[in-house]
């Protein structure tokens, strides 16, 4: 049985109730544009917590709540009074990941150290913690273990966990702290759960799309459950008589009889009836009666409420607005408790650090000296905030459900129709007809907009931020003249690994978006562009997409290694003579000529694919290494490939029916005065407008829905079927004028000599895998070089977009 949910319902239920039924302490709400499209309301209370908090653990007497923080900084554990809703302790934990729990007495607080392969435990001394002991499961990274969640039979003294590196179950004497038992998973562990009765463990295998049933008093796996894909939180009833399992990649909740073994229901937790992938559902609360399931959408920012009184007929009843990729719910005396893995912004509560913070230097209070005092890279931008949210009654509920939509850019009528231009060559939706029949999608990488595009006096720049202007990258400003200036482009990623998903996928897993910052700070194993098949969205790529609608599509380095694909759809479908990352040794202007031949040789038997993805990466750069191309030589070598490949392209017989799209996989730490994410794209083709400056907000998935309508595909996920396309950048009336490129203004065999601590620092750096680099000394590190020690670096810069509203009483 699946419960579906119906939105008739809920617009009779705004017409009744609006917005008139807001508590006092909840009238002035502030709503926030974020860089993504989608948009947050803080509704209630807030806490500043540090980057990726993953779990919150409820102690038993519900008078405490601790929380982890997971993310690419320091990794520490909070400790937080419910009542007064202040924090009173905070502990640094080398490494932790998720797993979280308090002992029945209140007495002790157990916590997974992550990459570090122990469970540790603290004891609470009044309102302190303080490390007492550690159980280890084998030796610290590059030992692949990394416990994930666990559960603890005190009757029997025994732990249970589970890993999400080496997909086994382990079983712990806590006694001796000796390993009992370690059994294989099938696949990625995420968390496990102990029946009432102790004579049941359920465990969540992540990767494998199944609810694993360990017998206890056999000490073996007894059965397995199919649930949806990627499962992770497990929520039981007291009774423990029913079994909630969260699916973050089907938008669902699968409801299971403990007795029978089946899955009597499924409840859709997202905003729509059959949306596609995107709402991500990773966390499970029960109201104290039980009656009422709360679940957090983390890519929806919301959470999902739904009647469970009677468990197959359940129903659902509303939403509630929370802050940025909520990660976790717990319900403690009538209080709704959240972390927002991405925060607020702004955040509204006096112990958070202020609004409009110019992007660093985020001030804490002074008893919470574990907190850095600045932050830079753009992984540290993203500090987590904890929500407080009372209860909502019906009323309330309705008015939260409202602004929820409100925040949502995705709607079935917008993945229906796109938009309303009509002759447009992008078509209005699926299936209409486009005068374009070949997409080239060129992807570059880890560049903002002011570090290449500020000195455009037509855009939205800041000219004392540029690194790589007109100088070195001509070609770039004369695709930005003589087509489209797009200067309010966002990434939707903060790095490559989670940056490839977004840019060819519209959607980044809740295992990418959890793991990149562990594999960027503490070990490095780089999850993204089809390394790990967990990893992989449900419905896979744009060449996926290419497959299922029967048009031809070839890649040039996207989701290549050593020259072999990471993913099935590509098999076929690659250039074998293109060289993809490879250590940055080969020059842009090469993999150009690569491209060329093949091309060549696909236009001499008539058999150029319609969508064609480019990787030309050596805008990166090397930083300082000696004997290498420099900073400057690197980004004009890849914008001298840029320009080079739309000229012939221009010249070729396909151009009267070509479209170029050209984007930076993400921006990383980048310096630019709006936003971290700013980034550089460009258009050109014969249906681009011709010296046009688009200042419409934009984001990677816009780029990916506009190539779906051209080419006919359905979209990937919620975040491209909701995305504006870059419908305002093209023109019915085409220009088949060709596009000139012009020659580079430095030598591109220009390589670095100096001598300096920048330099002997980028001796340091590892080039030969994607990010292996930390982003930020390496952005700080192209800054002096470029600019000089004397010039300060700034920083990259989180934006609150625009403050769309401060609700009073108004219901518009």
């Amino acid at each position: 049985m699946v419960n579906r949910f119906s939105i008739l319902a809920f617009i009779s239920l705004f017409c009744s109730f609006g917005l008139l039924a807001q508590s006092h302490s909840q009238k002035e709400t502030k709503t926030v544009l974020l860089p993504n499209g989608w948009s947050i309301t803080n509704v209630g209370r807030s806490l500043p917590l540090g980057d990726l908090p993953l779990n919150i653990a409820v102690s038993t007497s519900k008078k405490r709540i601790a929380v982890t923080n997971n993310g690419l900084g320091k990794h520490y554990i909070q400790l937080i009074d419910t009542k007064s809703e202040r924090q009173i302790d905070s502990i640094i934990i080398p490494s932790s990941w998720y797993g979280l729990k308090f002992s029945s007495n209140d007495k002790k607080l157990y916590a997974s150290g992550g990459n570090d392969n122990v469970i540790l435990r603290y004891d609470l001394i009044g309102n302190k913690l303080k490390l007492n002991d550690t159980i280890t499961l084998g030796k610290k990274w590059p030992n692949r273990i990394s416990p994930a969640g666990f559960d603890i039979d005190e009757k029997n003294q025994l732990l249970y966990v589970v890993t999400k590196d080496n997909n086994s179950l382990y079983v712990v004497d806590l006694k001796t702290k000796k390993i009992k038992k370690q059994l294989p998973l099938g696949g990625e562990g995420f968390t496990c759960v102990l029946s009432p009765d102790l004579k049941e463990l359920y465990v969540s295998c992540w990767g494998c799309e199944k609810l694993l049933i360990y017998d206890t008093a056999k000490e073996e796996f007894a059965a397995s459950i199919g649930v949806g894909s990627h499962p992770n939180e497990i929520l039981l009833t007291k009774k423990g008589d029913f079994i909630f399992v969260a699916n973050s990649n089907d938008n669902s909740v699968s409801v299971i009889e403990r007795k029978t073994r089946k899955v009597v229901e499924t409840l859709n937790a997202a905003l729509y009836p059959d949306a596609p992938a995107g709402s991500t559902t990773n966390s499970l609360a029960f109201s104290g009666n039980e009656k009422q399931l709360y679940i957090a959408n983390a890519d929806n920012n919301c959470l999902a409420v739904f009647d469970v009184s009677q468990p197959g007929k359940s129903k659902s009843l509303g939403f509630v607005p929370t802050g940025w990729y909520p990660t976790n719910v717990k319900i403690v005396n009538k209080k709704i408790f959240v972390t927002n893995a991405k925060g607020f912004v702004p955040l509204t509560n006096f112990q958070a650090p202020t609004p409009y913070t110019q992007g660093y230097d985020l001030k804490y209070r002074q008893e919470d000296a574990s907190k850095p005092k600045s932050v830079h890279s753009i992984g540290e931008l993203f500090k987590g905030a904890l929500s407080i949210i009372d209860q909502p009654s019906k009323d309330l509920l309705a008015a939260y459900t409202k602004m929820v939509y409100q925040n949502s850019p995705y709607s079935k009528e917008k993945e229906l129709k796109a938009h309303n231009d009509v002759g447009n060559p992008v078509p209005m939706k699926v299936g209409d007809v486009s005068p374009i029949k070949y997409v080239f999608y060129v992807i570059k990488e880890n560049r903002t907009y002011d570090q290449v595009m500020g000195d455009v006096k037509e855009g939205n720049g800041d000219p004392s931020l540029v690194m790589f202007g007109e100088k070195v990258t001509p070609n770039q400003h004369k695709l930005a003249k003589d087509f489209v200036l797009l200067d309010n482009f966002y990434v939707d990623a903060e790095v490559s690994a989670d940056g490839h998903a977004w840019t060819l996928g519209a959607y980044a897993t809740d295992y990418l978006e959890k793991m990149w910052p562990t594999c960027y700070g503490r070990a490095w194993d780089y999850p993204g562009e089809g390394r790990r098949a967990i990893a992989n969205n449900k419905a896979g790529y744009i060449w996926d997409a290419c497959k299922r609608a029967n048009i031809s599509y070839r890649s040039y380095g996207e989701f290549i290694i050593a020259k072999k694909p990471t993913i099935s759809v590509l098999q076929n479908n690659y250039c074998k003579t293109f060289n993809s990352w490879d250590e940055l040794a080969e020059k842009d202007v090469n993999r150009f000529e690569q491209w060329k031949k093949d091309f060549d040789s696909l236009v001499a038997i008539k058999k150029v694919p319609q969508f064609n993805t480019v990787r030309f990466p050596n805008d990166h750069t090397e930083g300082l290494r000696k004997g290498r191309p420099t900073p400057n030589a690197h980004v004009a070598d890849n914008d001298l490939a840029t320009g080079l490949l739309v000229e012939y392209l221009s010249k070729s017989p396909i151009w009267n029916e070509c479209l170029v799209l050209i984007v930076e996989d993400d921006a990383q730490s980048g310096t630019d005065h709006v936003d971290a994410h700013r980034s550089t794209a460009f258009l050109a083709g014969p249906y681009v407008k011709r010296n046009f400056v688009d200042h419409t907000m934009y984001s990677s998935t816009s780029f990916l829905r506009t190539i779906e309508l051209i080419l006919g595909l359905a979209p990937l996920s919620q975040h491209d079927a909701g995305s504006t396309p870059l419908w305002n950048s093209f023109t019915h009336v085409p220009d088949f004028s060709p596009f000139k490129s012009v020659p580079s203004n430095i030598d591109l065999k220009e390589v670095n000599v100096a001598m300096n601590k920048w330099q002997q620092k980028s001796e340091t750096f590892d080039f030969s895998k994607v990010d292996a680099v930390p982003d930020l000394e390496f952005t700080e590190l192209l800054w002096h070089a470029i600019k000089g020690d004397a010039v300060a670096f700034p920083g990259p810069r989180r934006a609150a977009f625009v403050r769309l509203s401060e609700r009073k009483d108004d219901d518009d």
